[in-house]
């Protein structure tokens, strides 16, 4: 059995966010020992660790909920897992592309600038009036 600050050390998620998925539910309420402290077993350190990963992937906690209420169902279809995974793709992919138009935004803006003081500066003037620039972006 591991502390909270062991099972943070081992899968390199910190003590407030194993205790936040507990209480959004991702993780069991664990054991206690007499000084009431949390004691997490193996299988919980690997349920947080399947968490993190899916979490770094972009995963929301109700589509990790999904995932683990899935997983405890090993003899039932993927396509549910399949349906998460795509739609998590196609988010992802959305992302990419708002992402190269920042990215061409600010290439734009910053190769436009040639002067060499701030109040001629391009960069401050599109910041400012957002009428300069070529495109929209959140």
């Amino acid at each position: 059995m591991l502390t909270i600050g062991d099972l943070s050390k081992t899968t390199g998620v910190k003590v407030p966010t194993i205790r936040y998925y507990e209480q959004m539910g991702l993780l069991s309420h664990t054991e206690r020992s007499e000084g009431n402290q949390r004691r997490y077993s193996k299988t919980e350190g690997e349920r947080l660790s399947f968490i993190k990963h899916a979490r770094e992937l972009g995963l929301t906690i109700e589509a990790i909920r999904e995932l683990i209420d899935l997983s405890q169902h090993p003899e039932k279809p993927c396509e549910e897992a399949d349906g998460i995974a795509a739609k998590q793709l196609v988010t992802v992919r959305e992302k990419i592309q708002r992402l190269k138009k920042l990215e061409a935004e600010l290439e734009r803006i910053s190769t436009h600038c040639n002067s060499n003081q701030v109040r001629d500066c391009y960069v401050i003037r599109a910041l400012a009036n957002h009428c300069l620039c070529s495109t929209e972006h959140d």
